[in-house]
């Protein structure tokens, strides 16, 4: 008897689960177990959800499945919200599509697994007016994250749909916290051995013009902030022959380097691409964001040049240097 929520109540389903045996030899060995496995596919479509907040079909397929015919995931969308473990809006000004999210019951099966275990998924996530007042900006964050997923197929590089990450927590003190739309993680150069390989990691700001070029702008010194952050040392302070230890700054219990800083502009055209550019690289003339400039890329592109050309192409805006295009992955000279 499995029991999830449904509305305020809670609804009680029976399953009859067949025992998996293995197979014999005439002469009594084992065989081992082969084809058990058989939920995987609904595992991977369940933590995207919860990792990702919510998907389409369309980008859910993509994501998991973009080798077999879309009905398959349909139908594997479909058994997920039959138990309980997803549910989804229709947008009816977009053609009828469907989004899909985790419910709270999903939610709580997919936080136990490993590969999602220490992930902070927000309260509002399961509630279906939540899900449609923030969905633009949310499926415009899936759709980054495809196109890097995408990119890494093609090139024969790596990176896997639970690399991207959204919404990770890093704390700056006083309580506040940096929250970037996205962490991603991606191996360039080489294939799933990692020879030869390097890891790039790069925190990622999807813009959709919602707000003013000096907000977004701030941002910078906000991520200035992250960069700098030496949390204050819990119970005896920590002493060296000179004084007091230098404290660690708190990115670096995470990264071995702070990762790339990537601005995705979205929902306006070149002259409010170019305005809120403009307004980034303005936002130099801070000491605190000039340094944190030395030590870390920070780049700009709009979304339609991602969506035709592809992330890995000379299509991002050094802040620094507006003038010239580069791709995100090349290894950019940080001026003194």
């Amino acid at each position: 008897m499995v029991a999830f929520p449904v509305g305020d109540g809670w609804c009680a389903r029976s399953y009859s689960v067949a025992p998996i045996q293995a197979a014999s030899h005439p002469d009594g060995r084992s065989e081992p177990l082969m084809n058990v496995d058989v939920g995987a596919g609904d595992r991977l479509a369940l933590a995207v959800l919860t990792q990702y907040r919510m998907t389409t079909t369309e980008q859910m397929h993509q994501i998991i499945a973009p080798g077999v015919r879309i009905e398959q995931t349909r139908r594997r969308l479909v058994k997920l919200r039959a138990e309980g473990l997803a549910d989804r809006i229709t947008l009816l000004r977009a053609g009828r599509t469907r989004v899909w999210f985790p419910t709270g019951y999903g939610i709580q099966i997919a936080s136990e697994w490993p590969e999602l275990r220490g992930r902070r998924a927000p309260k509002s996530m399961s509630d279906p007016t939540a899900v449609r007042l923030r969905v633009g900006h949310a499926l415009t964050v899936t759709e980054t994250a495809l196109l890097f997923l995408k990119d890494a197929r093609h090139r024969g590089e790596v990176c896997e749909p639970l690399d991207f990450i959204p919404e990770v927590h890093h704390p700056v003190g006083g309580g506040e916290a940096v929250i970037p739309d996205a962490l991603v993680y991606y191996r360039r150069g080489a294939g799933h051995d990692g020879d030869g390989s390097a890891m790039l990691r790069a925190f990622l700001e999807v813009d959709r013009a919602t707000m003013g070029p000096e907000r977004l702008a701030a941002k910078l010194g906000t991520y200035a902030r992250l960069h700098r952050y030496v949390p204050a040392p819990v119970g005896v302070s920590r002493r060296t022959a000179g004084g007091t230890e230098p404290g660690r700054e708190e990115w670096r219990r995470r990264y071995p380097l702070f990762p790339r800083l990537l601005f995705v502009l979205d929902n306006t055209g070149p002259a409010g691409i170019a305005t809120r550019v403009r307004a980034l690289h303005a936002a130099t003339a801070d000491t605190s964001v000039a340094v944190f400039l030395r030590e870390v890329i920070v780049l700009a592109a709009p979304m339609t040049d991602l969506l035709q050309h592809g992330p890995a192409t000379p299509i991002w805006r050094p802040i620094r240097d507006p003038d010239r295009y580069v791709g995100w992955m090349d290894q950019q000279p940080l001026m003194p």
